[in-house]
């Protein structure tokens, strides 16, 4: 997808259903996080996901997802520790105390679709492992305050890159943001970076979901053989965080973030 393609206007009525959509998601998002402790396995976070879904009525967007011949996605969560960046598939790995865990959660309900994740500690990190969080939680925020109407899309993926790079950390290029509705994933693509003021201008009924993806070092990233789980090729941590956020003419409103969120 690229800045050609047309990008959808959500009506009134649909930005009702999204805003319902986003609040489930962030509602499960924040029950994943309190589970996350040193012990948990990975398949256990994705089967009390699976369990949180079913009990709402609710469907998967990640389940079984599979775009351009990828084997279908297997879990309903994306749970990528330390040096794993994203797409990292639950199993029996458990958390430990130190590590740093991304829990990336979609939910899709009446054809309308909400996307979410966070990065938090499992336990006692140390300084190096917070200030990433930190930096990456706040070039999320930036990000998002770019959303204006009237901005370049291209601003977003600025403030991101800016932010992350001030600190020396690498900002990953392979994975990018998007726009977000009927569809999980909708035109336009938002990168992470890039030069401002470049791009469709922004208007008010777009929904993307932003996603910054920073890597404490270099920014390359290496598929496993599973041709999901995405690494940092040194080994270094990384992080990621996300939200649906809608442009309205009073500003960005951040589908996805209820009380106890990030």
């Amino acid at each position: 997808m690229g800045f050609g393609e047309r990008i959808a206007i959500k009506s009134r009525r649909e930005i009702e259903r999204m805003r319902d959509v986003g609040q489930f998601t962030a509602e499960i998002l924040l029950e994943l996080r309190e589970r996350a402790r040193p012990g948990v396995t990975t398949g256990q976070l994705d089967e009390f996901a699976r369990k949180a879904l079913e009990k709402r009525g609710l469907n998967s967007p990640f389940l079984g997802y599979g775009p351009g011949g990828v084997r279908p996605y297997p879990g309903v969560l994306c749970a990528s520790i330390n040096e794993v960046i994203v797409h990292g598939i639950p199993g029996p790995r458990e958390l430990r105390e130190g590590d740093i865990i991304s829990l990336d959660f979609g939910v899709e309900s009446g054809g309308w679709h909400g996307d979410s994740a966070v990065t938090i500690a499992v336990g006692e990190i140390d300084s190096e492992a917070t200030r990433l969080i930190e930096t990456t939680r706040s070039a999320l925020d930036l990000g998002i305050a770019q959303m204006v109407p009237g901005n370049r899309l291209s601003d977003i993926g600025h403030a991101v890159q800016v932010r992350a790079e001030r600190e020396g950390y690498g900002v990953v290029r392979q994975f990018v943001g998007h726009g977000i509705g009927r569809q999980m994933h909708e035109a336009p693509q938002v990168p992470n970076y890039g030069q401002p003021g470049r791009g469709p201008r922004l208007k008010t009924g777009m929904v993307f979901a932003i996603e910054p993806m920073v890597n404490q070092g270099s920014e390359k990233v290496r598929v496993l053989d599973d041709e999901w789980t995405a690494v940092t090729v040194d080994g270094s941590l990384s992080a990621h965080f996300e939200h649906t956020v809608l442009i309205t003419d009073d500003g960005p409103e951040v589908l996805t973030r209820i009380a106890g969120s990030c």
